[in-house]
């Protein structure tokens, strides 16, 4: 199809995404088919989907047209759309009617200018331009792409400010833009479609509001939950968990109840003041959902990469977050939010979030462990976190294991972390274009170098934490963090090799166990240490250490 035969067909019309990540329910093409066939018998003049064999089943059940794109995983966790005129090329032989690709920053780092070019030449397709600002949209239009797509506004680190539907945007992009515009991105209702078709937009795609069964029962759930909680004097709290890669942010209720959740990138290059006014950011935005949900927030805690001390500040840092040791964490955003503030450690977060909520409800003992981009550890012992002396204990992924190893994020060589974090695993299975959740997935299907690998990690593991195991005989190990997501191998790997390292192992109940809390554990941490730290609010659990925190 020629751009002047799809703009007849989409324009004025809803397109809709049809995808499903790795691990969801319906990951499937033959699913994404019939998600496809029941969106056009809906309505849709349009299908966005990701990858040959979606949109080969795709292609099969309708015959309207068809944006393709192929999310590959980079190193660092992120996904880059279309990222090869290799990949571009497959999507167009599976039946793609056009193809999109990131042109953003990031993508155009990428090489996504030149690709516009050779698909468009090669294929002889028209190509769609995903960006997240005009100069970005500017600069692929001067490239040859057809149209411009919104769809990675507030996904960047430039733009992940903006975490709702703005139809301004829409007309900023329209006015720069020689080429149609396609709404695309954070539209979850007809009103806000309605709003892009008048801010000039040619069609508007939606995905996740109609498309994701899950993401919609938990928006329902959510209402239902903070109108009964509302009703039964369930309090909440805010919880933000900063992350070298991601900040997730989320309204927790004093029942574990997690009524709302998000993530946006994390600036987490830009040194101090980009990170502190990020964090106002979500905060601000937190709050306002909170209220829309019909609660008040009785305080504000936050997990972070770091060790705080009893102010607020960050006492130390690695240089996953340049700049960041010596931030007032506490204090500035206290003055921002007007709330009670608490902040802590990510990992002792974990912990303390484990203990209100999660695997740890009936220990007094334990240790909690956090794998990904690095290691981080919280530890209990008779039923108090333990901080240390001077605000830095817990410090696992800093013990010494191989004499002039590996270097680590601290400035030593042979730490534990280096050999035991998310990096860690891709080097072990020896293929760098391969993600943890790949090398994961792999090893859950029976791949041999996979397996090897994780059991790898799984024996440094194991050697690294016989020192704090010997020494604090906890009851148990809880691991979290997005190496154990969906890897039961590592846990039963590591319950494997501890025995090699630990004496007098038959005198030892020790457990090894997976986080209950999930993906946003560190969200449901934060929450609860700012539940904690609240004065005038008695948990069902008892008080487990005293307070740092800021009015």
């Amino acid at each position: 199809m020629t751009p002047t035969e799809i703009v007849r067909y989409i324009q004025g019309r809803l397109i809709v995404s049809c995808q499903a990540g790795e691990g969801e329910i319906f990951r499937d093409p033959k699913l994404m088919s019939l998600f496809a066939a029941a969106a056009a018998a809906g309505g849709a003049a349009g299908i966005r989907a990701n990858s040959p064999a979606d949109i080969r089943a795709i292609r099969a059940v309708t015959d309207v047209p068809i944006i393709g794109i192929d999310k590959t995983p980079l190193p660092d966790g992120f996904l880059l759309i279309t990222a090869s005129f290799e990949s571009a090329r497959a999507l167009v032989e599976a039946g793609a009617d056009m193809v999109a690709l990131d042109c953003s920053e990031r993508g155009q780092q990428a090489g996504a200018l030149e690709r516009i070019r050779e698909i468009r030449a090669k294929l002889r397709v028209p190509v769609l331009a995903d960006v997240a600002s005009v100069e970005q949209a500017v600069t692929a239009v001067g490239a040859g792409a057809d149209f411009v797509l919104s769809t990675l506004r507030g996904y960047t680190e430039e733009t992940n400010h903006a975490l709702h539907f703005d139809p301004k945007f829409i007309e900023e992009l329209v006015r720069a833009s020689a080429v149609p515009v396609i709404a695309e991105g954070r539209i979850s209702s007809p009103e806000q479609a309605r709003q892009a078709i008048a801010a000039g937009a040619l069609a508007v795609v939606v995905g996740t509001a109609i498309t994701r069964p899950t993401e919609i029962a938990r928006r329902f759930a959510a209402a239902i939950e903070s109108e009964h909680a509302r009703r039964h004097s369930v309090r909440h709290t805010i919880g933000l968990d900063l992350g070298g890669t991601r900040t997730k942010y989320g309204v927790v209720g004093s029942n574990g109840s997690l009524l709302f959740k998000a993530a946006v990138e994390t600036p987490a290059r830009s040194g101090a003041r980009a990170l502190l006014d990020h964090l106002k950011r979500v905060a601000q935005s937190a709050m306002k959902k909170a209220t829309e949900l019909g609660h008040e927030p009785l305080a504000l805690g936050v997990a972070t990469a770091g060790w705080i001390d009893d102010t607020g500040r960050v006492a130390y840092a690695t240089d996953n977050l340049p700049g960041w040791t010596g931030t007032p964490v506490g204090e500035e955003l206290a003055e921002a939010s007007g709330l009670p503030v608490a902040v802590e450690n990510d990992a002792n977060a974990l912990a303390v979030g484990e203990k209100y909520f999660g695997a740890a409800r009936s220990l007094r003992d334990f240790v909690c462990i956090t794998l990904g981009t690095g290691l981080g550890g919280g530890c209990y012992v008779d039923g108090r976190l333990n901080r240390g002396a001077h605000s830095v204990a817990n410090m696992l992924g800093h013990i010494p294991l191989i004499p002039d190893g590996v270097p680590c994020s601290c400035g030593l060589r042979g730490c534990l972390e280096p050999y035991v974090n998310a990096a860690a695993l891709v080097r072990y299975v020896g293929d760098s274009q391969l993600s943890p959740a790949q090398i994961i997935a792999g090893a859950n299907a029976g791949e041999q170098r996979a397996i090897k690998a994780i059991r790898t990690l799984a024996r440094h593991l194991a050697r690294g934490f016989a020192a704090p195991v010997s020494l604090l005989d906890p009851e148990a190990l809880i691991l979290g963090g997005g190496l154990v997501e969906n890897n039961p191998i590592l846990i039963s790997a590591l319950s494997d090799e501890l025995p090699q390292f630990l004496r007098p192992w038959e005198n030892r109940a020790l457990r090894v166990i997976p986080s209950q809390l999930g993906y946003h554990g560190g969200v449901l941490g934060a929450a609860a240490l700012a539940f904690e730290r609240r004065s005038d609010f008695e948990p069902a659990s008892r008080r487990l250490v005293p307070t740092h925190i800021h009015r």
